[in-house]
């Protein structure tokens, strides 16, 4: 069995990643292809961001990000779920523009950006999104192909604590174990 996986991103044809946005609002641009839509997967995969101003690499200051692109990702899955646009945004330590930053990546288990002030990664921290800063230029597919790897092999680190988190989070977990009943004949 080939023991190198290759990452296949699925995009709706009309995503429009490519085209400037002027409006300095954000732009909520829903991009989920409507035959993948009700994808058993989806509903464990993890969500995870990347700050960028062409959905191609990681190139932005998370405070100042022009826009988010959104993937759901599993160990065999990968999909662009949403972009964010924000616009221009100055660097300008006014930090009204958090929250709205904020909201949007509310059910990700990581942002990727090139760099991010203290008051933002305790933010994000605190709604359990681990902030990672990566070289600026960083390529999202390859940073994706090597999030989908380590998902494959055993994650560690941040992603262990992240999923653990997630899993963790979940109100109803022992409601669902009760359901599955239990059986003392082992």
């Amino acid at each position: 069995m080939d023991q190198q996986r290759h990452l296949h991103l699925v995009q709706h044809p009309s995503d429009g990643l490519d085209k400037p946005v002027s409006k300095p609002a954000m732009r909520p641009l829903p991009v989920l292809a409507p035959e993948v839509q009700d994808s058993v997967w989806l509903e464990k995969a993890y969500k995870v961001a990347f700050a960028t101003n062409n959905g191609q690499q990681v190139n932005q200051h998370f405070g100042m990000a022009q826009q988010f692109v959104i993937y759901a990702i599993d160990e065999q899955h990968c999909l662009l779920l949403n972009r964010y646009d924000f616009g221009q945004l100055a660097m300008d330590g006014n930090e009204d523009k958090l929250p709205v930053k904020l909201d949007a990546l509310q059910d990700c288990i990581a942002v990727y950006s090139q760099a991010i002030g203290s008051s933002a990664m305790q933010q994000l921290q605190r709604q359990n999104t681990y902030p990672i800063k990566v070289t600026a230029g960083a390529s999202i597919q390859q940073l994706l192909t090597d999030l989908q790897q380590e998902l494959n092999q055993g994650p560690s680190g941040w992603l262990k604590k992240a999923i653990n988190q997630q899993h963790a989070a979940d109100p109803n977990r022992f409601d669902k174990m009760l359901d599955e009943g239990w059986d003392e004949s082992c």
